[in-house]
């Protein structure tokens, strides 16, 4: 690999679902391999079993380390020995456990250098298990692999809108309590600097959505008096172009969401259920905020089509172009602040006693020329 293509570590997710399949359609077009060169953090032999009964013309190159990657082909690395049962459309440990080690595996790489970005193929996350200890999701178990103190933020997205999460996993009784100025500002924050960092806009604008509904300013909930609205007059002072609280049913419904660039909700339902209903195609995750950049399709692995040729393998064909958009654009931004250029100038010293002394002297010597022609 000496032509400095991007390496793309994709960790073959849920072993009885959809993952295979979307690697094999996405490299089935010739210019993916022009782009990129990816490596299959997977089994050779569960490969093989999806290729066959899907049918399809897939090839691929078997390696033993990600080092031995070859441009211009499907690079298989296994990462397990052990027989795996494939089940479509069964839920199960083993599949779960296959999920974990390829993830496992494509993290260590990059942590050794041997990959540039990583993306994660569907897995279920309700049943993501080893040995019978509950797993955290993809992005928070990427975080505490490879964080290295810093949080991540799952951004929700496609290319005319990004949706982030002021809570997530809780129950909407829970969602107040866990609210205040400091974790916005701390979001936002992720949110801004993922935005120009990561996906080149110069000056993000993030709308900021209310936790309660009322809609004027007499009525507004204690979260927006206290929480929210402090937290954005705070980031405006900072230059963080912050706005809102806008009321969620009037700012998807009236289509304001277009003229920003990001939308930070405060809880699940009120900013994925409109994400989804909008958009409902091609759509990705991407975890903002970490050392590593990783994406990752936003479909759990779709049991009812396994295995039947029937899945569309458009979201990982855009995780895998957003991913390697992400890098170049990261290296671009930090490139000139890793070498800034020497002063090109010094600064201009005090001489005034010298001139004035100068003058003098002038003046001087003036006098004395003058005595001579006398």
């Amino acid at each position: 690999m000496n032509n400095g293509k991007i390496r793309v570590g994709i960790t073959h997710g849920d072993t009885n679902g959809i993952g295979y399949e979307l690697i094999f359609k996405t490299f089935a077009d010739a210019e993916m391999l022009g782009l990129c060169t990816p490596i299959v953090y997977g089994s050779p032999k569960v490969a093989t079993y999806h290729r066959n009964a899907l049918g399809i013309e897939a090839n691929f190159s078997i390696i033993n380390s990600a080092d031995q990657a070859e441009d211009n082909r499907v690079n298989m690395l296994a990462v397990f020995e052990d027989e795996v049962k494939v089940e479509f459309g069964v839920t199960s440990e083993e599949a779960s456990r296959a999920a974990v080690k390829a993830l496992d595996k494509a993290i260590t790489d990059y942590k050794n250098g041997d990959i540039d970005v990583i993306v994660s193929c569907p897995v279920n996350e309700n049943n993501l298990t080893v040995e019978g200890y509950a797993i955290p999701k993809p992005a928070k178990y990427i975080e505490t692999s490879i964080g290295e103190g810093k949080k991540v933020l799952d951004i929700v997205m496609n290319e005319w809108l990004k949706v982030a999460l002021m809570t997530d996993d809780m129950a909407l009784k829970d969602v107040p309590t866990n609210i205040s100025a400091q974790a916005i500002i701390e979001k936002i924050a992720i949110f801004y600097a993922t935005l120009r960092r990561d996906m080149r806009i110069s000056a993000p604008r993030i709308a900021v959505l209310a936790l309660n509904p009322n809609d004027t300013e007499e009525k507004r909930g204690k979260e927006e008096q206290e929480m929210i609205i402090p937290a954005i007059q705070k980031l405006a002072e900072v230059n963080v172009c912050a706005f809102g609280p806008y009321q969620a049913a009037d700012f998807f419904g009236s289509g304001q969401y277009k003229a920003f660039d990001g939308v930070l909700a405060m809880y699940h339902d009120q900013g994925i259920a409109p994400f989804k209903a909008l958009l409902p195609n091609n759509n990705i995750h991407y975890y903002g905020g970490l050392p590593l950049i990783s994406t990752a399709v936003d479909m759990g692995p779709c049991y009812d089509i396994a295995g039947k040729g029937e899945a569309d393998e458009t979201p990982l064909r855009y995780a895998i172009y957003q991913a390697i958009d992400a890098f170049r654009n990261r290296n671009n931004y930090d490139e000139p602040l890793a070498h800034p250029l020497p002063k090109l100038y010094h600064e201009r010293r005090d001489d005034s006693d010298k001139v004035r002394f100068a003058v003098s002297k002038k003046r001087e010597n003036a006098a004395k020329e003058h005595q001579k022609q006398k």
